[in-house]
């Protein structure tokens, strides 16, 4: 029997059975879709924490101080002061492959105008913060070096501080603040970046010169971080030799002893966090590839039923001429159509699913890959578990099969 004839009587046999070819494929119907609006949830994560890290710049490498062990216990790294000004002076003048370099010092605190206030954190840096990090002034204007070596009381503002200190909308620049007693006045508005992966609100933010926060907020002579960027990406890790070398030298390690640094990039951030968003994806996956698995054994079941049911059917036409490898392929195809077309539906079903989720506001992408890898998987479980119905269908006797009651 040809196939075209083979495949009429299959497609007939199904549409003679609506309801129960459709709770056939229901089951696949929502294994596909699972699994497509998982692995878009999980792309689209993805993609969202790498352009975030994208946003803070992908060359940048962020050097602290390292925890060391005093009396056996391990020492807090923000309570170390092994990053001194010789450090920063030390990068300055013998980088290679870096373009910028940030000393950072940081405060928490409340910032107050007239009768409006809110907290937010100051970071104290240089000039070159504001390309390491991709920051824009939208209104006003940075401090200079000038304000960095006079420790001027001034200060960059970022939209959301702006937003709650001066909610009438009038224009921050040239007016005074106060943060922790301390007068500041507002040079410069940084361009909205909006909050993170991570949830956090990058917009509430104080830049100021490093000199003014270490001497006028802090009282300290050492920094929290030191900021660089890599002249690109590419070059990082000869970047961060570059760093060690220096550091080791101005700190006079010698040897073996162990780094009271810490050297790390956005590179290694961004892999690890990719890293972790696929294995995340991964599990959430293979969860939803299990509702496959049933799928494919309520339609095994079925398929039972029917062979079932129409082995008159299949005697009378054995009688007539069909081969036994005919009665498989009628059956096998019957269960690969069920799969493909519950596997379709499920691809539109998992398309909407995923268009609702990205309208409450989660980060979605389905990867195309995942669409092919749905049909391929319903065409393998169409066969694998039409193929035990369809070998049983083959295997009837003819006679046995006509007198079945």
């Amino acid at each position: 029997m040809s196939f075209l004839n083979l495949f009429k009587v299959a497609m007939r046999a199904i549409f003679s059975n609506k309801f129960r070819s459709f709770l056939s494929m229901l089951g696949i119907i929502i294994g596909v879709a699972a699994v497509i609006i998982m692995m878009a949830i999980g792309q689209g994560s993805k993609e969202s924490v790498r352009q975030n890290i994208s946003q803070m710049g992908t060359n940048v490498i962020t050097i602290r101080p390292g925890a060391d062990m005093r009396g056996g216990v391990r020492q807090d790294p923000s309570a170390m002061q092994t990053l001194k000004i010789d450090d920063y002076e030390a990068i300055v003048r013998e980088k290679k492959f870096i373009t910028h370099v940030s000393p950072e010092v940081t405060a928490s605190g409340q910032v107050i105008y007239g009768a409006n206030n809110t907290t937010s954190s100051l970071y104290g840096e240089s000039l070159e913060y504001f390309d390491i990090r991709l920051w824009k002034i939208q209104d006003g204007e940075c401090f200079t070096e000038e304000d960095i070596r006079k420790s001027a009381k001034v200060c960059v503002i970022g939209k959301t501080v702006a937003n709650e200190l001066f909610p009438d909308g009038s224009d921050p620049v040239g007016k005074t603040i106060r943060f922790k007693s301390i007068p500041f006045r507002i040079v410069g508005v940084l361009k909205g970046k909006g909050y993170n992966s991570w949830g956090m609100d990058q917009d509430n933010i104080l830049v100021a010169p490093y000199t003014t926060v270490m001497k006028r907020i802090l009282a300290q002579t050492y920094f929290n971080n030191i900021n660089c960027s890599a002249i690109s990406e590419e070059l990082t890790d000869p970047a961060i030799e570059e760093l060690t070398t220096i550091l080791r030298n101005t700190h006079k390690l010698k040897g073996e002893a162990v780094d009271d640094f810490t050297i790390r990039s956005q590179q290694e951030m961004m892999e690890t966090m990719s890293s972790t968003m696929d294995t995340i994806t991964i599990i959430l996956v293979v969860a939803a590839a299990f509702s496959l698995l049933v799928a494919g054994i309520g339609i095994m079941n079925i398929m039972l039923v029917s062979v079932t049911e129409r082995t008159k059917e299949i005697g009378l036409r054995m009688s007539v001429g069909a081969r036994g490898i005919d009665i498989s392929n009628q059956f096998l195809i019957e269960s690969i159509m069920i799969s493909i077309t519950g596997g379709v539906l499920g691809v539109l079903v998992g398309w909407l699913g995923t268009y609702l989720c990205g309208s409450f506001g989660l980060p979605t992408s389905i990867p195309l890959w995942s669409i092919f890898l749905s049909f391929a998987v319903c065409t393998i479980i169409g066969i694998g578990f039409g193929y035990f119905p369809a070998r049983k269908a083959a295997m009837l006797d003819p006679i046995e099969a006509i007198r079945y009651e």
